[in-house]
């Protein structure tokens, strides 16, 4: 039988951000991209059960095998946090876990663009992070809350599912409600946080109608409102809000996201080549009145021409973050030319070495 805490505590031995666990194999963990068989046995499917059932009880262990999939956080005797799913595959449990640091990072140590930082500073409206799961969303919404949190007297509520990074009050007063924890579901939450006087509100994520729609009227009703989509950049992030709508109903909240949001931060992780790690690629959309006409006119299409030609005030391209943090030696050619939108041009932008990146990037 495999001890869960000496697993887990290996894992952060070894400076992994995953620890995956399926029946027939030994724990797998995920070190700067790679994955990494433990020294460990294989695991039974016993195993797999009793490991859930150590880490949630029996009440919860019932209710994760009647839905099949369970959200949670769990510690081990150091400290160190991890964000838990639980699921099956071929009828047998799998377990993935997410290590969460203890540290909330500094916005310039994940260097992020420093309009990210300003976008703290916004008196109201929505903010949106986005990206594929395990593109860093949460610490970059971490790190920006944290700002807000040395900076400003506020009541900050967030809604999360789990709660990752605990935040201590400084200036500001912080309260964390986990989703099944603390409230019954995202929508629930919204649904009374209005009553419960915040300024700032974290929502962990939009999944669905209802919970989209609270988001953007708690946006509405004045409050600086931050929440994630799983979404690669900022036109596929206001298509896919319009159109969890029904199509009756797409007009009317175009011009509501036209009114509410502020900017759109989609970002992915580059392996690091210069040190151990890993270093966000991010798109920068920053709501003018021009891209606020292109929302409310469905004109979305329009929208990466208008990043392209606003760098000046903050905006940036994908590929020009790209193009840059090659610049600066954080990441491999090829990778950035293949997760490009365009490698064709990526691959002329970054030959000879050096030269045409740095025109590119000013």
């Amino acid at each position: 039988m495999i001890n869960i805490k000496s697993m887990l505590a290996q894992s952060i031995e070894h400076g992994a951000s995953d620890v995956h666990i399926n029946v027939g194999m030994p724990p797998i963990m995920r070190i700067n991209t790679e994955l990494i068989l433990m020294d460990l046995p294989v695991v039974s499917d016993k195993d797999a059960k009793q490991m859930v059932l150590d880490m949630v009880g029996p009440e919860k262990l019932q209710k994760f095998e009647e839905k099949k999939d369970l959200d949670f956080s769990a510690m081990i005797d150091d400290g160190s946090r991890f964000r838990v799913n639980a699921h099956y595959q071929r009828d047998t449990i799998a377990i993935s876990f997410r290590v969460i640091s203890n540290q909330i990072p500094e916005i310039e140590d994940l260097h992020l663009p420093d309009i990210v930082r300003e976008l703290t500073d916004l008196p109201r409206g929505l903010v949106l992070v986005t990206g594929h799961t395990g593109s860093g969303k949460s610490t970059s919404l971490a790190a920006m809350i944290n700002v807000i949190n040395r900076k400003y007297r506020k009541r900050i509520i967030t809604l999360e599912d789990p709660i990752e990074y605990l935040l201590e009050n400084r200036s500001s007063m912080i309260e964390q409600r986990e989703i099944g924890a603390d409230c019954p579901s995202f929508a629930s939450g919204l649904k009374h946080v209005l009553r419960q006087d915040p300024d700032i509100i974290l929502v962990g994520e939009m999944r669905d109608l209802e919970t989209t729609s609270s988001t953007i009227t708690a946006a509405e009703t004045g409050h600086l409102v931050f929440s994630t989509l799983h979404t690669v950049n900022a036109p596929q992030t206001v298509e896919r809000i319009i159109d969890i709508y029904p199509a009756n109903q797409q007009n009317q909240i175009r011009a509501m996201l036209a009114n509410t949001l502020q900017a759109v931060i989609s970002q992915t992780l580059f392996r690091r080549v210069d040190e151990p790690g890993m270093v966000p690629c991010t798109e920068i959309l920053l709501c003018t009145s021009a891209v606020r006409n292109c929302i409310r006119e469905n004109r979305v299409y329009e929208i990466p021409n208008i990043i392209e030609t606003s760098r000046r005030m903050g905006m940036q391209s994908m590929d020009h973050s790209i193009a840059e943090n090659y610049a600066k030696g954080f990441i491999d050619r090829e990778e950035a030319i293949m997760r490009s939108s365009n490698p064709g041009k990526m691959d002329k932008m970054l030959a000879p070495a050096g030269t045409a990146v740095a025109a590119a990037v000013e």
